[in-house]
């Protein structure tokens, strides 16, 4: 009896303290990875980065060049507009110059010219906000099957023609959705820093940094003339760099991921300059690739494609290699024992979780872009395969391919080498802290015995 009430009585105060202090020491943060880890990694991502900042400065462009502008498509000068009145008016009064209608209404062409003459159209008079011409007003004629009808008040883009007569200089092009989108963009940044904090914070800024990238030097070095391949793998390398380290850090993992992400781009740049060169893809599939061949003959349109494959699938990949990243680090916090081989075969069980809901998303986002295109293939009943030999479907086809190759290859990748290097950091107990630990296994022997 004398023995069991003696048992509890020395263990509150020393024993917890042990244990405590054993608790706290397996479950806290991650230690950081080995001085020699560092060095290597160092080696790997600090001459990458170098690289990366002398291509910048070697192809800096300086500015968009200047045109003489055609007056097509977006190459137009354009004005803000305000619609200031809205009269409906007899269609057959204020086209009385169209050519009468046959009857016919089997076709659109009927159908639109019956509608030219017998229905009711609008006639909007439209003030210029903008510009030397600020205040002036002109007519609109908006027909009743126009897809755009416009309302009194409503806001207006305006294109200028200054060659054209006077009356007909200004036409309504589209509308003003500046406040919309912009409230829009507000409500995204609130509710990003809302839930991320400082990392929604930085999250915001990366994105800043990316558009600054690709309005400030992608954009206009391609217009000067660069190879768009070269400009695009530098551009999507710096924008990786800013990224990554401003949201996630300038760790070990981040480097992990980084070099991840290097490798995957390195292998859809590859693949897409290949197949895009087998596939006899120009690059030139609409009005506006056509208008930028016409104004800018020296771009290479199919290095143009390449490149958009290369910055588009950037985003994505960011995505899987952090997250591969991070899943490793934490698999080896919870288990520091483990293996290389361990790590890998846990991380990459999560990674084909990623692998399928990542491939579907991005062939869902390329099909959901190009979905008035397979309509119109719907309607004509095109058979799969015309529908895929078709340049602008193949185009959409071997983007979504390419980029979904290297996303699945950046699983595997960025799992083994995160693995390998978290592994490799065996930091082990110091001298110092072993011989703390000494006594507190000896005192819980004596416990035992006594």
């Amino acid at each position: 009896m004398t023995s069991p009430q003696s048992d509890p009585a020395p263990q509150p105060p020393q024993p917890p303290q042990g244990h405590v202090h054993g608790h706290t020491h397996s479950h806290g943060p991650a230690a950081p990875v080995s001085k020699h880890l560092r060095k290597v990694i160092a080696a790997v991502v600090i001459p990458f980065a170098t690289a990366v900042v002398v291509g910048l400065i070697a192809f800096w462009p300086g500015g968009v060049p200047d045109h003489e502008r055609t007056g097509v498509g977006f190459d137009r000068q354009t004005q803000d507009g305000k619609v200031v009145q809205v009269v409906k008016v007899d269609c057959a009064d204020v086209n009385a110059a169209q050519v009468p209608p046959t009857g016919d209404t089997s076709t659109p062409s009927g159908r639109e010219a019956v509608n030219e003459q017998e229905g009711e159209c609008a006639k909007a008079t439209v003030e210029v906000t903008s510009g030397d011409d600020k205040g002036r007003t002109f007519v609109e004629v908006v027909q009743p099957d126009a897809p755009r009808q416009l309302r009194e008040g409503q806001g207006v883009v305006v294109a200028y023609a200054p060659d054209a007569p006077r009356d007909l200089q200004y036409s309504v092009t589209d509308v003003n959705r500046k406040i919309p989108m912009t409230l829009l963009a507000a409500i995204f940044a609130l509710a990003v820093i809302a839930v991320g904090r400082m990392r929604g914070v930085m999250a915001l800024v990366a994105l800043a940094v990316s558009f600054a990238v690709l309005t400030l030097f992608i954009l206009p070095a391609i217009l000067q003339g660069s190879n768009p391949l070269v400009v695009a793998v530098i551009g999507a390398s710096a924008i990786m760099l800013a990224a990554l380290y401003m949201c996630h850090g300038v760790t070990a993992r981040t480097s992990v991921a980084v070099v991840g992400t290097l490798i995957s781009l390195l292998l859809i740049g590859l693949l897409g300059s290949l197949f895009i060169g087998w596939a006899d893809l120009s690059g030139n599939t609409d009005d506006n690739t056509g208008l930028i061949h016409g104004l800018y003959p020296d771009i290479d349109m199919s290095g143009l494609l390449l490149a958009g494959v290369i910055i588009g699938s950037l985003g994505v990949l960011d995505d899987v290699t952090v997250t591969q990243t991070s899943a490793v680090w934490e698999l080896h916090q919870a288990d520091p024992q483990m293996g290389w081989r361990g790590l890998y075969r846990a991380g990459i069980r999560i990674g084909r979780d990623h692998i399928a809901s990542v491939v579907n998303t991005l062939v869902l986002a390329y099909a959901g872009a190009a979905l008035p295109l397979l309509l119109l293939f719907s309607i004509a009943q095109s058979s799969v395969g015309t529908v895929a030999n078709s340049e602008l479907v193949a185009e959409e086809i071997v983007r979504t391919l390419v980029g979904s190759i290297g996303l699945v290859a950046s699983v595997p990748v960025t799992t083994v080498l995160a693995a390998l290097v978290v592994s490799a950091d065996r930091p082990g107990a110091s001298p110092s802290s072993s011989t703390a630990a000494a006594p507190a296994r000896t005192g819980r022997g004596r416990r035992r015995k006594a």
